[in-house]
């Protein structure tokens, strides 16, 4: 038969309407690399489809609404006839073009999103604080929705990885951050891609849920964890009891607010702009601002110096006790009795040191809690014995819950005195 005519019968055969149901579910079995062998069968078949059926296989089609074709059948007629040397395969192939390999695209969009996390996971491999992390990624496939190919999924990890690798930041400002890692001072901003993923890793480092809240507010504390500040004013410190001076700005804030026995908020620009050191003697570190609060009620300008880490401590924070720490200030700190907590006094200890006030495993089991403990383990260089005693009781004491104690031994002591941490 000439090609022509092998064509024009080709086309007579399996090119109309009525049988592209077969060339489709021929095609389809050799995208997934599966032999064309067996029946397919399809249901609800039209008077039209069973005809052209019929016309291809030399004989009637069966009955009934359903109507089957073996596809080892149709092959071996297009052999023999000499339509296709190849049969039905090659049949396929001029009929409808070139067969993809799709069982082969789809491992090698497989390997190239492997290939995507590879600088992320070699950094991982090394920071096991993201493990939890790295497989939430994983589950969410948040990736995924971010970067439309596994190209860009890979530009986008590979900046990611440059940011996680500055974090915790000694007190960056956000659009540094992304300028330097990045190239792009936007990089980080809200709603970017970048900045989606980068956030919910500080608050992985931070122990704070991935997700998170997507308020301002919510946001600022979660970069602030881990030394980023959106800005010099959005950064903050609460204090009372600070001894200022008459010879800058912050100074004179801190000796009128002494004065008058009321907490003060100091910004990170103002803090920034001061450079000698404060001194102050014996400064405690609390968690929580109610602890300021009620310090600022019942003891006023008789309160000694206090300092609240606000919960995972600020860029403002954490300048604020180096400027205290540069002045000979030594410290005696109090937070949650939850692991959260105990990362962040660990966080304070590694950078300053500090006497444990009332927070040790004496005082941890001396407060009546049923409130469940999660989350993981960290140990208390500071006191051993604290980690110990968590695990083993498994509740969380919250500093509320000691407050009176806590203010008590705020309490100035008669001269000749002295106060010593618990």
């Amino acid at each position: 038969m000439t090609g022509d005519g092998a064509s024009e019968r080709l086309v007579r055969l399996l090119g109309g309407d009525e049988i592209a149901w077969l060339v489709d579910r021929t095609r389809h079995r050799l995208e997934q690399g599966k032999p064309l062998t067996g029946t397919v069968t399809l249901t609800a078949a039209t008077p039209a489809q069973r005809r052209a059926a019929q016309v291809l296989l030399g004989r009637r089609a069966g009955a009934g609404s359903s109507l089957s074709v073996s596809l080892d059948e149709v092959d071996r007629i297009l052999r023999a006839s000499g339509v296709t040397a190849d049969g039905l395969r090659e049949a396929v192939v001029r009929l409808r073009g070139p067969i993809r390999d799709l069982s082969g695209e789809k491992a090698a969009r497989t390997a190239a999103w492997e290939r995507a996390f590879t600088r992320l996971d070699a950094l991982i491999a090394d920071r096991p604080e993201l493990s939890g992390w790295r497989s939430w990624l994983e589950s969410t496939g948040l990736v995924r929705r971010l970067a439309a190919t596994a190209g860009e999924a890979r530009t986008l990890l590979d900046r990611l990885s440059a940011v996680l690798e500055r974090l915790p930041s000694p007190g960056t400002p956000l659009g540094r951050l992304a300028a330097e890692t990045c190239g792009d001072a936007h990089g980080l901003d809200e709603g970017r891609p970048l900045a989606t993923l980068a956030l919910s890793a500080a608050r992985a480092l931070s122990g704070l849920p991935y997700a998170g809240e997507s308020g301002a507010d919510a946001r600022r504390s979660a970069w602030a964890a881990v030394g980023v500040h959106l800005d010099d004013l959005s950064s903050l410190v609460l204090c009372l009891g600070l001894p200022g001076d008459d010879r800058s700005p912050t100074g004179r804030v801190l000796s009128a607010a002494r004065a008058a026995g009321e907490p003060c908020v100091l910004t990170l620009r103002q803090l920034r702009r001061h450079e000698s050191p404060f001194p102050a003697g014996l400064v405690r570190i609390c968690e929580n601002p109610v602890v300021v609060a009620a310090a600022a009620d019942e003891l006023g300008a008789s309160c000694p110096p206090l300092v609240c880490g606000g919960g995972r401590p600020s860029t403002a924070v954490w300048r604020l006790l180096d400027l205290l720490a540069a002045g000979g200030a030594t410290f005696a700190y109090h937070g949650d009795f939850d692991w959260g907590g105990i990362a962040i006094a660990a966080s304070v200890h590694e950078r300053l040191g500090f006497l444990p006030w009332r927070f040790d495993a004496a005082s941890y089991q001396a407060v009546p809690s049923s409130a469940p403990l999660s989350g993981q383990a960290r140990p208390t260089p500071w006191n051993p014995g604290l980690a110990v005693a968590m695990e083993r009781r498994g509740v969380r004491v919250e500093e509320e819950l000691v407050l009176a104690e806590l203010i008590a031994d705020l309490v100035p002591k008669r001269r000749g005195g002295h106060w010593r941490p618990r």
